[in-house]
């Protein structure tokens, strides 16, 4: 198997099936963003304790490369420090936009590196990214 194969289909199980999907009960920190180039939008929610990630949830609509992009970002910040979560998002930024990057502690994140040969996508890729930054801003 190919490496884009192995690629793809990461990022189709993540979009078929994805991690997080849902909402809070609880009081979260919620951030709204879209993407009207595409059509994609999310709405990401962040419970944060003490200067970490205790949990996130999405829901929205759009792409595959978004809502796969949403589902791997909430499954690789929990249990983060704020400042893991914002290194994670900057390398993410970086890896789509060209740049070696390499994900050890969650590798299905690596799925989305040929977002770089689309620049289309790459707003796409980083919409869920750019919320979790906005979400820890707010702190």
């Amino acid at each position: 198997m190919q490496l884009d194969d192995l690629y793809r289909r990461v990022i189709m199980d993540h979009y078929k099936k994805p991690r997080n999907r849902g909402t809070f009960d609880a009081d979260a920190v919620t951030i709204a963003l879209n993407n009207p180039t595409c059509g994609d939008r999310i709405s990401l929610q962040l419970i944060l304790d003490n200067g970490t990630v205790k949990d996130a949830r999405f829901t929205g609509e759009g792409c595959s490369i978004s809502m796969s992009s949403a589902s791997m970002m909430t499954e690789a910040v929990k249990g983060k420090t704020l400042e893991e979560a914002l290194n994670l998002a900057d390398r993410f930024s970086a890896m789509v936009k060209g740049e070696e990057v390499e994900f050890d502690e969650y590798e299905d994140i690596e799925a989305l590196s040929g977002v770089n040969k689309f620049p289309a996508r790459i707003k796409c890729a980083t919409l869920a990214w750019n919320a979790l930054r906005k979400g820890v801003e707010q702190q």
